[in-house]
């Protein structure tokens, strides 16, 4: 028997920031910057119109002068708040109560803590003590298909299992004019805040994407350690990448396909990274922009969201739901150059 993913709830963060007032924020903190017409011109091609920040663009710990243990603090008080908020609205949404779920896995990368994400939503929430948790804490961008990777294995070993998949990125935190590279002002652009909660079960709790064990798949390109990387220094958390990152899908792509052996892909949902990632994905799996709408839209209309992604991916692709029987792809690339991904079939 397949496990079952259920409709996620995203969180967005309360502050909606343009495209246009990044750059103008670029333009007033890099007016000499040799390569502005060039960085801005990328910007504003990215494909992201809007993002949601947790903190308003002027904020200390966006582009402002704040050192690493406010950023840090910041992100993980920011993004604790989030995930909170998507858990509770999906234990609403299924009726389920704080005792019913039997696992809890999360996923954040943006602000340093210990106790993380698991132990806080353990008492906040109040799960059982007993609960099966596990905090990915450094899968970043493949966060959410990771996570959902290690729920699906859960839900098939533990029969009546509900376990509960959180995610939260406070990738403002990256915001930082202490980087001045043309990558990084890319990624001031690119990146937004939010929040995703959905649960993985053994029996379907609604419409969803049934997956089996054979449906999970995990793969780290070799000699690609520094394609996507963090760094932490004084002035805060710093998100590097090289020039052959641009090309990581095409290069991991064909390890995609020899896996998936032949098995058809109706239904792709695609970590919204960057545009050229979603289409260089969909493309090697003989697709046409329009079946990457939702990656598209999300990357437009919020930004690349880190681990949660995939999961705001899946949740508008459950407001305009495939056929029943439809089969579906879920992948999502992270540091140095890895990925996560799920192939199963929507059940409605």
């Amino acid at each position: 028997m397949p496990a079952h993913i259920a409709c996620p709830t995203t969180v967005l963060a309360p502050h909606k920031i343009t495209t246009d007032e990044i750059a103008e924020d670029i333009r007033n903190h890099h007016p000499d910057h040799p390569r502005l017409r060039a960085i801005l011109r990328v910007i504003d091609n990215c494909g992201v119109e809007t993002r949601y920040f947790t903190q308003p663009l002027d904020a200390p710990t966006i582009n402002g002068t704040a050192g690493v243990g406010e950023r840090a603090t910041r992100a993980f008080t920011d993004g604790l708040a989030l995930a909170e908020q998507a858990a509770r609205a999906t234990l609403h949404r299924y009726g389920l109560q704080p005792g019913d779920i039997t696992g809890l896995i999360t996923t954040h990368a943006t602000g340093w803590a210990v106790p993380n994400l698991d132990i806080h939503l353990t008492a906040r929430l109040g799960l059982r003590p007993t609960v099966r948790r596990t905090a990915l804490t450094t899968t970043a961008c493949a966060g959410g298909a990771h996570a959902l990777v290690r729920a699906v294995e859960q839900a098939l070993l533990h029969p009546g299992s509900r376990v509960l998949v959180v995610a939260a990125e406070v990738l403002s935190t990256a915001y930082n004019h202490a980087d001045s590279a043309i990558e990084h002002m890319i990624y001031k652009a690119l990146f937004g805040d939010s929040g995703a909660a959905t649960v993985v079960s053994s029996d379907p709790l609604g419409p969803g994407l049934a997956v089996e064990a054979d449906g999970l798949f995990e793969y780290a390109l070799p000699d690609s350690l520094t394609m996507y990387a963090g760094r932490i220094d004084s002035a805060g958390l710093h998100f590097d990448s090289t020039k052959q990152a641009t090309g990581g899908a095409k290069r991991v792509m064909p390890a995609v396909l020899d896996w998936l052996a032949g098995r058809t892909v109706d239904v792709p949902l695609i970590h919204p990274g960057s545009k050229p990632i979603i289409l260089d994905t969909a493309t090697a799996l003989g697709l046409a922009e329009t079946d990457a709408r939702h990656s598209l839209d999300t990357l437009a209309e919020e930004g690349n969201l880190g681990g949660v992604s995939v999961l705001r991916v899946l949740e508008r692709t459950h407001g305009r739901p495939p056929a029943d029987g439809d089969s579906a792809l879920m992948v999502a690339y992270g540091p140095g150059f890895s990925v996560s991904a799920l192939h199963g079939t929507w059940r409605n």
